[in-house]
């Protein structure tokens, strides 16, 4: 008899701790299965920025009906230009040369067609490379006082103009990421809000690529001939979210 009811016992034993178990399990896969509860949101920073750094290609060319006309032509033509440059206080350690390029039109394609006084063509880049960046917009469009000094620009130089660069993106980082956050973690609470749920902690941040961009974006224009422009960041965060 007593051996019996140990083992009905012993029985019943098995069978909670089996239907515990079961309940323990099932109640973990259901909780488990709870999605989570994300949100992701952007934050912009801008800043409105200066250019500090500007590049002038200046072009010209010379002809001649021999190389030592057409070079010496040249020369006049640098020569005039250097002037132009020193007299807006631009130093030679500012100023390069950077190509002198001749051509021969009697040994080209064409060269029958070709009049004499024309047969050699020099052309000459200089480039001027300054942080003085409102003194080289102001020269560059100056250039009909080297017009009518008789330097002939190269077609496409004499619209290229300068080009002007920030390099200072690294004096602003840290303060456009820390707002760039804060407007993201803002978004991220208003939605929160509105899901009567509240922001927890950060599941990915992607920090976003700083964009150098022109202060008025002017269709078909090119924005590095602006000296003003704008700093922007953007900001793609994950945030957890609870009830």
């Amino acid at each position: 008899m007593k051996l019996k009811l140990v083992g009905v016992v012993a029985a019943l034993v098995v069978a909670v701790g089996i239907a515990l178990a079961g309940w323990f399990v099932g109640s973990s896969l259901v909780e488990s299965r709870q999605p989570l509860r994300t949100v992701t949101v952007k934050g912009l920073s801008e800043r409105p920025v200066r250019a500090d750094l500007g590049f002038w290609p200046i072009r010209f060319v010379a002809t001649g009906a021999s190389l030592e006309e057409a070079r010496a032509g040249l020369a006049d033509s640098e020569s005039a230009v250097r002037a132009f440059l020193a007299d807006r206080a631009f130093s030679d350690e500012e100023i390069q040369v950077q190509t002198v390029l001749v051509e021969d039109r009697a040994a080209g394609y064409n060269a029958g067609s070709t009049p004499d006084a024309f047969r050699f063509v020099l052309t000459e880049e200089m480039l001027v490379t300054t942080n003085k960046v409102e003194e080289l917009a102001e020269a560059s469009r100056m250039v009909a006082d080297l017009l009518r000094q008789g330097v002939v620009f190269s077609s496409d130089a004499y619209n290229a103009g300068a080009s002007f660069v920030f390099t200072g993106v690294n004096d602003y980082k840290a303060d456009m990421l820390t707002e760039a956050t804060q407007r993201a973690r803002e978004t991220a609470a208003q939605f929160a809000e509105e899901s009567n749920a509240v922001v927890g902690d950060i599941q990915t941040a992607n920090q976003g690529v700083f964009e150098i961009l022109p202060a008025v974006e002017i269709p078909n224009d090119r924005p590095e001939k602006q000296i003003d422009k704008k700093l922007r960041v953007v900001t793609t965060i994950t945030y957890f979210l609870s009830d």
